[in-house]
Order: C-alpha cells, then structure tokens, then sequence
C-alpha cells in the first residue's frame, strides 16, 4: 500500500500508539519508526519474543561492563548494542500485540514492569562491578532513582487512568541515549564514568521531584472531588 512516500503507514501508528501517552522529546520519530518496524516483524515472532529479545539486550550491556572491568574499557561500547537491542524488544513487544489485534494489556503491563525492573537492576549492578572511587554509590543511586520513576509511573496509572513512562521531555529512549554517550565519554576519556553518573542521578532525582510534586496534586484534587461526591449522595 502506499502511502505517500511515508516510511509507516498513518492507520499503523494509530493503532500502535491508542493506549500509551508519550510526551518525549523524540516521540514524533520514534512512534514513527516503530509504526515502521512493527509492519516488518516476521509472522512467527511474538510478543514475548521481543520481551525476551529486550532482556537479552540489558544482559548484553550489564556483561560489557563486567567485561571492561576485566580486561580493557572498549568492551563498553558493545553496552551500546545492548541498549540497542532492548529498546527494540522493550518498544516493540506491546506495540506488536497491539498491530496483530492480539493485545494483553495486563498481561503485557505486569511482564514488562517486572522485566524493566530487573533490566534496572542488571545494568545497575553491571555498573557497580565496573565504576571506582564511590562508584558503588553512584550505581545504588541510579537503580533507586529510576525504581522510583516506574512507581510514580504505576502511581499516575492509577489515579489519572492514563499509562505514560515519560517525565516531561524525556522518556526510557532519552534515558538510553544519555547513557550510551556516557559509555562512549568513558571510552574516550577514561574515569569519567563516576562524574557521569551523578549527573544522570542528579537529572533522574529533579525529574522524580517534579513529578512527584505534580503527583501530589493530582492525588489530592481526586481526594476532594471524591469527597465532594460523597457529600453529593448524602444529601
């Protein structure tokens, strides 16, 4: 089918993208590419496939670090491809259910929340092992930091009804790529990964602030329109 010169096709990413909020800076392109892609996944592949695929990819980035604390720092760059293939497995799995019509919604919600926890956690320890000089701090920093953002995440799910993995401007794509250039500037130039990693902490704890905040506020105009409906039914 055409579609004028588009690389996706429109009615695609429609339905792609139907149950998911995303505000990120390349949401646009990315949706784009993933109403690309998901047209193009072989019949035989499933959703838990690309599950399985996106946890394969954060074992690949937590053993490059293993790898470069053991022999030499380049080993690092093969974590890029480790986020390269857990994006693709992480973004597609649900987008996929959703192309074929065969969606799981809570299915596919409690498989992926438990899956990106342990994805956390792999890449947290996989930096614990390879950091120096308090870099055993930074890494425990970011696994709580980013732990935090899925509960607030699940925490907005439930009050407001709508699923979304963004805080603001960034999303779980951004995250990847700061971190890819964080394996890249430790490459190039070598101890700086520790100085790095407070700063994608630091950004990580103001997101988690601002979002909380807004949480607060939400949870508590529910708080009084479920109080003023109460009132409405005893009068």
């Amino acid at each position: 089918m055409k579609n004028s010169g588009k690389t996706y096709d429109p009615d695609t990413l429609s339905k792609i993208t139907k149950d998911r909020e995303r505000t990120n800076i390349l949401k646009k392109y990315e949706q784009q590419f993933l109403a690309y892609l998901v047209q193009r996944i072989p019949s035989w592949m499933t959703s838990n496939m690309l599950t399985g695929i996106g946890f394969v990819g954060s074992i690949i980035t937590a053993g490059s670090f293993v790898l470069a604390f053991y022999f030499q720092r380049e080993w690092l760059l093969v974590g890029i491809a480790g986020f390269i293939v857990n994006w693709f497995g992480d973004s597609l799995d649900g987008r996929l259910a959703y192309y074929r019509n065969r969606p799981r919604k809570w299915y596919g919600f409690s498989l992926d929340l438990v899956v990106d926890w342990l994805t956390n956690i792999l890449i947290g320890c996989g930096y614990i092992i390879y950091a120096k000089n308090h870099g055993e701090l930074v890494g425990f920093g970011f696994v709580v930091l980013y732990g935090w953002a899925m509960m607030m995440a699940l925490l907005r799910y439930k009050l407001t009804n709508q699923y979304t993995i963004d805080s603001g401007l960034l999303g779980p794509t951004e995250a990847r790529i700061v971190l890819c250039l964080v394996l890249i500037l430790e490459v190039i130039v070598p101890d700086t990964i520790v100085y790095s990693g407070i700063i994608v902490c630091l950004i990580l704890l103001i997101c988690n602030v601002k979002d909380f905040w807004k949480l607060l506020k939400v949870a508590d105009q529910r708080d009084k329109e479920e109080k003023a409906g109460k009132n409405v039914q005893t009068l």
